[in-house]
């Protein structure tokens, strides 16, 4: 059964991969106008990080794609290997 998650709910929560790098914080969705379904992650990086400082940018913010992601709770967890 999928869960419904408001778009709402998910941002500002913490982004981090599957090893424990924290790459940021969520701050907003691309998401396709065709299908509805959420495309990409744009993420305020945390530039502490060296992996969140090689990513891709785009007007400052980094884009994970949502197919990276392995679970959303408390935070958003990412596989590393698929974000760039």
């Amino acid at each position: 059964m999928v869960k419904i998650v408001i778009a709402k709910q998910l941002a500002g929560k913490k982004i981090i991969t599957n090893d424990g790098e924290d790459l940021g914080r969520l701050i907003d969705l691309e998401v396709s106008e065709g299908t509805g379904k959420i495309e990409n992650l744009l993420l305020e990086p945390n530039l502490d990080n060296p992996t969140a400082r090689r990513l891709n940018k785009e007007d400052g913010l980094l884009v994970v794609p949502y197919s990276s992601v392995l679970a959303a709770s408390d935070h958003i967890i990412v596989d590393k290997k698929t974000i760039g």
